[in-house]
């Protein structure tokens, strides 16, 4: 069977800086705290790995930055994009003192709402969770909030960039209003419904992982509305987590989302999953896109549940591979990756595992399938960052990449 292979690793994170003067200037003055440098996020496009850099804590370099595929080195460096400008915070966050193991998101303080007007609208203040969509366009769900385990300041509203890639610029900033998110509101990710050819017709679906809602936004009409539903919240018997030697617990909602193939009638299912949970759902696109049916109390029956992994199935992210058929997964209390071919029932036993690594794959935080049917897997061990500490001098973060058909040989997901 074939195994996932190491692309990329890094014990601490490197940046391309503009000189070696404004690297060491960004050290003396805390804008950049090497170990609290995580990777989150990945993405592919044409030669560009894309890897998101979240501000956790103060002394993130950049949050949105690519890397090029085709250098050789093991751990290469960091490129900010679109540029070192729009990754530059408009306000002062200073470190925090001590080191002490800050905790996860429930443990953080309340954000200060610092509100600036943004000179650049292509500024990026931090990001979990990004989709390259079939028009090559980066969507990137930017948060807003700085210093998340320190002293959380919302710098701008939680709002939706794209760019377009071919010329790197940006084509759209859209701010999430006010009144779609609540108190607990967490957005990590956003997972794009486009089609080649209607470019101008993409949604954008962010998952509310902390207050159990999925924003709809609808790119032609620049708006969007906010949906809830029972199935969004996570399960209370599955939020025990074990990774890495840290033990946790989670009460993350709605998370994973990936969009299903086009059905005779055009529609297409969009799976879900809570991460503090085990179960499968589903709900077809079309009745997410009818906002007044979706939001009017009507649509309850529309939302499907798909089945159960099994124990210890908990999950971050999902995507959809068109080629074979398959929503490949992660499975982070098991180290691991999996599989399961939408044609056949979701029960543990047809579940694959494709690959577990208690070494390689401690945390796999994301993945993504590009257009090539690689796919794309990024572990960070961020439990461990979060609670305890990680070692400078292991090896803390990977990129690893496999085919979709061997990964899936020998497995149920193979039809």
């Amino acid at each position: 069977m074939a195994k996932l292979e190491e692309k990329f690793s890094w014990k601490q994170l490197a940046f391309d800086w503009p000189s070696t003067k404004a690297e060491e200037a960004a050290k003396a003055n805390g804008h950049y705290i090497e170990e609290n440098n995580l990777p989150l996020g990945v993405e592919r496009w044409q030669n560009r790995i894309f890897v998101t850099v979240p501000r956790w804590k103060a002394g993130v370099a950049a949050t949105l930055n690519y890397i090029d595929l085709t250098s050789t080195e093991k751990s290469p460096k960091l490129h900010p994009y679109p540029s070192w400008e729009a990754n530059k915070l408009p306000i002062d966050v200073k470190p925090q003192d001590q080191k002490t193991p800050s905790g996860g998101r429930l443990d953080a303080d309340k954000a200060q709402v610092a509100d600036i007007q943004l000179k650049d609208n292509a500024t990026i203040i931090s990001t979990f969770r990004i989709q390259v969509d079939v028009c090559d366009r980066l969507w990137v769900l930017d948060t807003g909030l700085a210093d998340i385990l320190g002293s959380p300041k919302q710098i701008t509203p939680n709002s939706i960039l794209v760019f377009d890639l071919k010329t790197d610029t940006l084509l759209r900033r859209f701010t999430i209003p006010a009144d779609q998110s609540k108190e607990d509101s967490f957005f990590a990710n956003i997972v794009v419904d486009a089609d080649r050819s209607e470019c101008q017709d993409a949604f954008g679906y962010v998952p509310d992982l902390g207050a159990y809602g999925v924003i709809v936004y609808s790119l032609r009409k620049d708006k969007s509305y906010r949906v809830k539903h029972n199935f969004f919240h996570f399960d209370p018997l599955q939020g025990d987590f074990n990774v890495g030697g840290v033990n946790f617990q989670w009460t993350d909602g709605v998370f994973g989302l990936a969009v299903g193939p086009m059905n005779p009638d055009h529609s297409k299912d969009i799976y879900f999953h809570a991460l503090a949970s085990t179960k499968e759902f589903k709900v077809s696109n079309r009745v997410l896109q009818n906002e007044s049916h979706v939001t009017g109390g009507d649509s309850y029956y529309d939302f499907k549940y798909v089945g159960d992994r099994g124990m210890n199935g908990q999950s971050t992210a999902e995507v959809f591979d068109p080629e074979t058929g398959v929503i490949f997964y992660t499975q982070v209390n098991k180290d691991a990756i999996a599989c399961w071919n939408i044609k056949r029932p979701y029960t543990p036993d047809t579940q694959g595992l494709i690959d577990s690594d208690s070494h390689t794959l401690v945390f796999p935080n994301d993945m993504k399938i590009d257009s090539e049917g690689t796919i794309w897997v990024l572990s960070d061990r961020m439990p461990t960052y979060l609670y305890k500490e990680l070692d400078p001098s292991a090896i803390n973060y990977r990129i690893l990449m496999g085919n979709n058909r061997d990964l899936i040989k020998g497995t149920p997901c193979e039809m």
